[in-house]
Order: structure tokens, then C-alpha cells, then sequence
């Protein structure tokens, strides 16, 4: 099914948010502060994977991740659609599937054994490849799956992220000329908790304190303060 709709992206944004809220996938605790694989800490956390097992809101999403792509980036850009390993596998085969192109998927590294395949799947030489992540902080993983994609003869201008953590900034992004697209940020989701009183008062001013000034709230609450992006 190719998706023709384009919602209000403030409102897009604001539904994903409260989705995410809704199945219990965002986490704030600024006592005792999440150790992110980057040695940041963080006063927020947040489980993409579970959209997965939420039928009604996982087609949704995806109908909200099509629109983003058709009115940014343009109804016949893709030939097919990359997903990295693993949380992005699932959801490269359901917006293959709303856009109606081809999937593949990207390891890591190299599998080791046999065809020692990082790229799983048909993608010819020259192909324009989207890539998809859940979740991307910085862009770090993301381009470890462009780079690879390049590597095999694809060409890689444009990436979506479902979630955008967005308190670096897209710097990673231009200077590695990728476009990256995404529908929510930690600011919509802070926001739907403000609205909804969902946490105390110290709480949400904590988790503003971090989105204003991430490495620095990291620093004073035991993780690194620099990060290299």
C-alpha cells in the first residue's frame, strides 16, 4: 500500500509522541540517570522496538514515516529501502512495503562465513538506497550503515530516523551530505509530558536541563562531556 496522505507535521509529531507515552516506551529518571552506549547519561530513554508489537500504532507510524519521505524528498527518489541491524530491519520491511519497493538490510560488520555479506538482499550497483533507523542520537550507527551501502555501489542521500533525538544537531548528516528525515524529537515528547502532567515538576525541569545542555548535564551527573560526534 503506497501512502498518498500528508497530516500537519506538528501533528504528526504530537501523535508519535503520545504513542510513545501511551505503550510505556519513554523512560525519565533523573535520580539515577540512564548510561547511554556513548558513556553519556541522560536523564531520558526511550524503546522505539516496542512500536512493533502495537499493530494499530506501528501502521500508523509508518504512514506518518511515508508522508515525511514523499513531500521531503519526493515520490520517486528510492529504488529501494535499507534497514541496519537490528532495530531497523523490522521497519525497512514495512516501509518497503507502504512505498512499494525492495528491502535489504545491513549487518554491522561483515557476517564472517560464507559470502562474508554485510548487505543482505538484491541491491544492483547504482541503486539510490534509503536508510532507516528507529532511533539515531548524533548519526553515528546510522552512518556505519551508509558507509557500507556506498561501499557496495549504492548511492545514499537521504536517511530517516522514526525518532530524532535532536540535542547535537544534524551536523553528522551534512558533513557526510545525507538528508536525514524524522517525525519526533525529545522535544515533542517532553512537551506531551508537560501537557499531561505525567511527571513532577523537577523532574521535567531536569530533562529540559539535559535537552538544553546534554553533555554538560551529563558531566555534573557522572558521564562524559564530551562526545564525539
Amino acid at each position: 500500500m503506497i501512502q498518498t496522505t500528508f497530516p500537519d507535521r506538528a501533528v504528526m509529531a504530537e501523535l508519535v509522541a503520545k504513542m510513545l507515552w501511551e505503550i510505556k516506551a519513554v523512560h525519565f529518571n533523573a535520580a539515577q540517570p540512564y548510561k547511554l552506549a556513548s558513556g553519556m547519561a541522560s536523564p531520558v530513554y526511550i524503546d522505539c522496538r516496542k512500536l512493533l508489537s502495537f499493530p494499530r500504532i506501528r501502521s500508523t507510524v509508518m504512514d506518518f514515516a511515508a508522508s515525511t519521505l514523499l513531500r521531503d524528498a519526493g515520490f520517486e527518489q528510492f529504488d529501494c529501502i535499507a534497514g541496519g541491524e537490528t532495530a531497523g530491519i523490522p521497519f525497512a520491511a514495512l516501509l518497503a512495503d507502504r512505498l512499494g519497493l525492495p528491502m535489504i538490510y545491513v549487518r554491522k560488520q561483515p557476517k564472517g562465513h560464507g559470502r562474508n555479506a554485510q548487505i543482505e538482499g538484491n541491491m544492483p550497483e547504482g541503486s539510490r538506497v534509503l536508510v532507516i533507523e528507529d532511533l539515531t542520537t548524533a548519526g553515528g550507527s546510522m552512518f556505519k550503515f551508509i558507509d557500507a551501502v556506498r561501499a557496495a555501489g549504492g548511492i545514499v542521500d537521504h536517511g530517516i530516523a522514526l525518532f530524532f533525538y535532536g540535542i547535537f544537531g544534524e551536523q553528522r548528516f551534512t558533513d557526510g551530505k545525507v538528508r536525514l528525515h524524522h517525525i519526533a524529537t525529545w522535544r515533542n515528547v517532553l512537551a506531551v509530558a508537560k501537557a499531561q502532567k505525567l511527571f513532577d515538576d523537577e523532574t521535567l525541569t531536569e530533562v529540559e536541563a539535559f535537552l538544553d545542555a546534554p553533555l554538560a548535564w551529563s558531566g555534573r551527573n557522572g558521564g562524559v562531556s564530551e562526545l564525539s560526534l
